[in-house]
């Protein structure tokens, strides 16, 4: 795995690059699905110019200051097609990171995410070295949280937020998983010897 200034790191099935300016109307597409934005905004899309003055100058930028960390265009492997994103936004001054995906509707129930997710995993802790891997979304996106279950975090706590705003949802918390460093090797190894079980 490497960040070579284009592509970080492939698995079996998925290519995870750098993005850049090109990719506005991608990003717009992926938002504009009502049910890919539910748990985020209740639906509602992301303006091409909110992706262009704001979020991937923002992106852009973090290559640079955190190396390793970010947010990554996730293509199919075979065909090039742009499935979504994944990420790991710094947090606590690089030495944790933010786990995150999000991927198009049709992907959805292939292991994709899941995918994603544990490479990202293994290059956090295995490459970049940080020690904490966390992530967090709606307590009733079900979905997202069982990602994080296959991605090796656990269960930390429920909270709450107060927003403006609330979708529906909002009221039973937000949650909280994460992966250690020095719970990483049994992680690691359990991944590994799966995956030899299934040669």
């Amino acid at each position: 795995m490497r960040d070579d200034g284009g592509v970080l790191l492939e698995t079996a099935r998925l290519t995870l690059r750098r993005f850049t300016m090109d990719d506005v109307d991608r990003l717009v597409a992926l938002d504009a699905d009502p049910e890919v934005m539910r748990f985020l905004t209740g639906g509602a899309p992301t303006s091409a110019r909110t992706f262009r003055d704001e979020v991937l100058p923002r992106v852009l930028a973090q290559y640079a200051r955190h190396p390793g960390l970010g947010r990554w265009a996730t293509l199919d492997r075979f065909t090039g097609e742009f499935l979504g994103w994944h990420s790991l936004d710094p947090s606590g001054d690089g030495a944790e990171a933010e786990l995150g995906y999000r991927l198009r509707r049709a992907t959805w129930g292939h292991g994709l995410a899941t995918e994603g997710a544990r490479a990202l995993v293994r290059h956090a802790f295995d490459t970049v070295g940080v020690r904490r891997v966390w992530a967090q979304t709606m307590a009733v996106n079900d979905r997202s949280r069982a990602v994080m279950a296959r991605a090796g975090l656990r269960y930390v706590r429920t909270f709450h937020l107060t927003f403006d705003d609330p979708i529906p949802g909002t009221e039973h918390g937000e949650v909280e998983c994460e992966l250690r460093r020095d719970a990483w090797p049994a992680t690691r190894q359990e991944w590994d010897a799966a995956a030899l079980r299934a040669r």
